[in-house]
């Protein structure tokens, strides 16, 4: 889950907003642990190894570089581009309304731990960890962000960000800055998003 970073904006379509705080974060545990044992069982299966996750600070400062950047990025993105402001107000409507702000931690680390492990640690190594395999787990990341057809824009953006995680895992090796960037961002995307919400009001 890669958040977007907008003013709330009313939901065009309020009748989407159906999910209660139980839901969603049921929802994120339970794709969190689906994707940490598809990690598991395909390293087993492929008797691979992923991505190693190990600490170094040049690292975790490039992840926290990219995850300020993508969420401020984002936050530009929503202003200008009008399809992908729709889809990301309803989106966040649905997913962030109902959380407390105690479960942004959650927001950031179960997506952004079982996320990166699956697409950057393993998907991307077992496809040659190369050009080809950033862009195609890219486009598999995209299009599992894409409720249905008309969120296509928030897909495109997914499919971005999934490249910028993508291309500094191969660069450094190390999942360190692609989890860092992604905790980062859907925290202080949500964070934000609390915030305008709440001086909204």
């Amino acid at each position: 889950m890669s958040l977007p970073s907008p003013s709330p904006q009313s939901n065009p379509n309020p009748k989407e907003q159906t999910l209660s705080r139980s839901q969603v974060l049921v929802a994120m545990a339970v794709t969190a642990i689906i994707f940490l044992g598809l990690s598991k069982v395909w390293v087993y299966l492929a008797n691979m190894s992923m991505v190693p996750l190990y600490w170094q600070p040049q690292h975790a400062a490039i992840g926290v570089g990219i995850g300020l950047g993508v969420a401020l990025l984002s936050s530009v993105i929503f202003e200008i581009w009008e399809s992908y402001r729709i889809a990301a107000t309803e989106y966040l409507q649905m997913v962030l309304q109902p959380l407390k702000p105690i479960d942004l931690i959650w927001l950031g680390l179960l997506p952004g731990l079982s996320e990166e492990m699956l697409f950057r640690g393993v998907a991307l190594p077992a496809l040659g960890m190369n050009g080809l395999a950033l862009i195609i787990t890219s486009v598999v990341f995209g299009v599992l962000h894409m409720a249905n057809a008309k969120y296509m824009s928030y897909t495109v953006w997914a499919i971005a960000v999934g490249m910028m995680l993508g291309a500094v895992t191969i660069y450094t090796g190390n999942l360190l800055s692609a989890i860092t960037a992604h905790v980062i961002t859907n925290s202080l995307s949500g964070v934000i998003w609390k915030w305008k919400q709440s001086k909204s009001v």
